[in-house]
């Protein structure tokens, strides 16, 4: 079942109460602070990817959220799950904004679970690499193969196939290529300043 509500911005915090970890991302020059489809959809699907690395992803999450100071604009499992519905690939979209300052809290525990998650997805990616040269499928290895399996899994459970975003990701191999592709932008995430750029990158060709 398809689910399109309209759901407001739920009590975001003054500027007064705002953590000085997210001090650290620019405010883009967008309208009204207001996150554009393209962003909301990236970081989620950057989301979904964790998630497809470790069972305990969204649980990760909140516990980050809580570590970093960050309850008060992630408040728990429903605020996290309308943030997410956002994105409108999303079978459960929500037609609900997400702010610049809702985004930049899910980036910084995006970036901060990744460096937990470095050595895997580094090992992976040379998996993938080394298998893609001497053309043998990635479902002959365990470790890649389970993620892969999960991402499509997760990706086919939550997002709508009709939506235009997601019409050219209905195959297997299309949704491997684009797990493949999330591995190395959360590996990107964790280089110098990888938040940061990461963050900027997330509104190419949005901007004003």
């Amino acid at each position: 079942m398809n689910v399109s509500a309209s759901v407001p911005p739920l009590n975001s915090p003054n500027s007064d109460n705002i953590p000085t970890i997210l001090d650290s991302l620019p405010d883009p020059e967008i309208t009204e602070q207001l996150c554009p489809s393209r962003t909301r959809t990236q970081i989620d699907l950057m989301l979904l990817a964790i998630e497809a690395l470790e069972l305990t992803g969204s649980e990760a999450i909140l516990s980050f959220a809580e570590e970093l100071d960050l309850k008060g604009i992630i408040k728990n499992r429903v605020n996290l799950w309308q943030m997410r519905s956002s994105n409108p690939l999303r079978r459960a979209y929500i037609r609900r904004p997400l702010t610049v300052l809702e985004a930049k809290a899910l980036v910084v525990i995006t970036c901060y679970i990744t460096r937990r998650l470095t050595v895997l997805i580094r090992q992976l990616l040379t998996i993938y690499q080394q298998l893609a040269e001497k053309q043998i499928p990635p479902e002959q290895n365990l470790r890649l193969a389970t993620y892969l399996e999960r991402f499509r899994a997760h990706f086919k459970s939550r997002m709508n196939p009709r939506r235009s975003g997601a019409l050219s990701l209905t195959s297997d191999e299309k949704l491997d290529e684009l797990a493949i592709d999330l591995l190395g932008k959360l590996l990107f995430c964790t280089g110098t300043a990888g938040m940061q750029r990461y963050w900027i990158s997330l509104f190419d060709g949005e901007v004003e």
